[in-house]
This record gives C-alpha cells, structure tokens and sequence, in this order.
C-alpha cells in the first residue's frame, strides 16, 4: 500500500491480489460520494472514531472531541434546530466535503510521482508526489493557503500565510504537479484509484486491470508531516 496522505493507494497488484471484501471497502474509500461526505465518513469516522477504535489510550482526545461534537449539535437542537441544520450541519457538510476533497487531490492528482523502498527521497516526495491547487485569492484566504502543499510536506513549519512568499522566491518550487478546482480537474483527480508500478503513474479501475505486476510494491509517497 502507498502512504499519500489520507487516502492511501493500493498498487495493482495489491488489488487484484486482494479479497472481494477488501476490494469492496477500499473502492468505497475511494468512491466521490464517500468523499463528499467527509463531514462523517473522513473527519469523524476517520480522524475520531477510528483511531480511538484502535488505541483508546492514545487518542482520547479523539473521545473528547466527539463529546463535544454531539454535546454542541444536543443542545442546538434541543433549542434551535433551525439554527443547528442552517448555521452548523449544513456549513459543516459543505466544508468538509471541500476539505475531504483536498486531502484527497493534495496526493492523487494527474502526473504524481512515487518512488518505492529504498528509492524513496523526502524531497522528492515533497515535490513530486505532492499538488499545487491552484485556487483563486478568495478560497486561498478561505484554505489558508493549504493549496500550496507541495512546499507544506517540503517544510511544514512555514507558516501558511507565507507559501505563496517561498513558491515564488525559490525557482525549484514553481514546478509541482498542478490541479485545479474546477470540474474538469476534479474528474481527473476522481478517476485515478490505483498505484500502477510498471507505467509509474496512478490509474482508474478500469486501466489498473491491465497491469500484471509479478511482485508487490511497497512506497511512502509522501506521509503528513505534523501540521
């Protein structure tokens, strides 16, 4: 399995070697709508439930943070459930859903490169296996510049108001793999499910049944750095 932020890859060969249950679950994983739904299935489900799930010691703040959650939503529906759903559930489930898919296009873009065991660079991980965004002045603010995240995973203590400050001063950061908000972008990004190890690039389901490879693959494309 590939490690590219939140969404994680399975080469092709670990997909046609896998099970119908795993299949199932990881082209749910990876399906639009699921993505959409971040709200619940990536922000609570997979940054709270899951990790508490699986070490409660070590992620009680997870259980705190859930608590909180659903204490805050009781209340305001107890209340004002107008304001609940208008002000709180559906910002939520819009935000979310946008954030969810960053995680997602951040790593999985068109022209990602990734290198396998040994191979692996930091720099080039960095570099290579992680997008530019390119977002207007308005969702740049909105994002806190999260789009440039090519330089975040290249140094993560810059601050975020000041990537756009380093892209542009050092020549060797205005080359990243781009992608974009706009549709025909995000198709692109959608489209591509699997790690191909013999044509170097992420591939759809449908291209991925092509590819034999006669031994797994094992990568760090590019882990998160603490944020």
């Amino acid at each position: 399995m590939v490690n590219v932020g939140s969404f994680p890859v399975l080469t092709t060969t670990e997909y046609h070697a896998s099970g119908s249950r795993k299949k199932f679950v990881y082209r749910l994983s990876r399906n639009p709508l699921v993505i959409a739904l971040g709200y619940v299935t990536v922000f609570l489900f997979g940054f709270c439930i899951q990790p508490l799930f699986r070490d409660p010691r070590r992620h009680l703040d997870g259980a705190a943070a859930l608590m909180a959650h659903f204490a805050l939503l009781s209340i305001l529906f107890l209340f004002r459930p107008d304001v609940a759903i208008l002000a709180v559930i559906l910002p939520w489930l819009l935000g979310a859903g946008l954030g969810s898919y960053l995680f997602y296009a951040q790593h999985n873009f068109p022209g990602a490169e990734i290198r396998a065991g040994t191979q692996w660079d930091y720099v080039f991980a960095a570099l290579r296996s992680s997008s530019y965004i390119v977002m207007n002045p308005v969702l740049r603010w909105f994002t806190a510049n999260i789009g440039y995240h090519h330089i975040h995973h290249l140094n993560s203590r810059i601050p975020f108001y000041r990537l756009p400050e380093a892209m542009a001063a050092l020549v060797e950061l205005q080359s990243p793999g781009k992608t974009s908000l706009r549709p025909a972008d995000i198709f692109r990004c959608l489209r591509l499910k699997l790690w191909d190890p013999v044509r170097n690039q992420l591939v759809s389901f449908k291209e991925g049944r092509k590819t034999v490879v006669p031994a797994p693959f094992h990568a760090i494309a590019c882990p998160d750095p603490v944020r």
